[in-house]
């Protein structure tokens, strides 16, 4: 049985969504281990955990952009905390 047309969203949507969860989920994620390096002063240590829940988080924030009702304000919010995670970098370096 098909879904409703109401929940669907536009193809527009879509793609911005799809964007938000590739691209701004791996920028979010990459730019918080960045900062974890950084504030904790254990690049190695940081870099080599990284691996692994680099991608546990990229998940979460895929699944939590495509649960967002609207695109453009879940991308706007992950490159705004990109944003501010490169700026707290920038500061503690």
């Amino acid at each position: 049985m098909p879904a409703k047309k109401e929940y669907l969203s536009s193809s527009g949507q879509r793609a911005v969504k799809i964007t938000a969860a590739i691209l701004g989920g791996y920028l979010v994620s990459a730019s918080f281990h960045l900062l974890l390096s950084v504030v904790t002063h254990q690049q190695e240590i940081v870099m080599l955990t990284s691996t692994i829940s680099l991608f546990l988080v990229w998940i979460g924030l895929m699944l939590l952009s495509f649960l967002a009702r609207n695109g453009w304000k879940i991308l706007g919010i992950y490159l705004g905390i990109t944003f501010l995670f490169s700026i707290l970098i920038y500061l503690f370096k």
